[in-house]
């Protein structure tokens, strides 16, 4: 579980992510999470806050219905991390970061100290890290390899096929 040296688009100063296998519970709980609100998206992900080693919140922003009336970011192909402003989907309150802290919070959990893990993609935008660290949130961790997995501008990512 160290971190990568990895050009990520966004990482705050003094920030680190970390990396698990699917092996690893949490992140195959957040691929199934995933999994069960993919319907029309192209890029699936979910996110679970664990604290004490129990799950204490979910997001994901397959969830939100605005996406199933069809994203225009992906319909107008916009790069990684651009055109929130497009799709209301996509703003990133909605996002699986912030959706699964608000999930912890509405249940009566505390999410400082809690960690979070994010399948589906490969790095978390600004808004993403404001509401993590605003939550008080310790380690992020993604699925290892995501930098290739989840990368649209890598040949071998597996986006469009993360679930065969």
């Amino acid at each position: 579980m160290e971190a990568k040296k990895i050009k990520y688009p966004y990482l705050p100063e003094g920030s680190t992510i970390l990396y698990v296998p699917i092996s690893n519970p949490y992140m195959a709980e957040a691929k199934q999470y995933a999994k069960k609100y993919y319907d029309k998206l192209w890029q699936a992900g979910a996110a679970v806050v664990v604290k004490n080693n129990q799950v204490i919140g979910l997001g994901s922003i397959g969830n939100n219905p605005t996406h199933l009336q069809g994203c225009e970011r992906i319909k107008q192909n916009m790069p990684t991390g651009q055109g929130y402003d497009l799709c209301d989907g996509c703003n990133p309150k909605f996002h699986s970061e912030p959706s699964a802290i608000r999930d912890a919070q509405s249940k009566g959990n505390d999410t400082s100290g809690a960690d979070l893990y994010l399948w589906g993609h490969w790095w978390f935008c600004e808004p993403c890290w404001n509401a993590m660290i605003a939550a008080g949130v310790r380690n992020v961790y993604l699925l290892e390899n995501s930098e290739m997995l989840f990368n649209r501008e890598n040949p071998d990512n597996i986006i469009g096929k993360q679930f065969e």
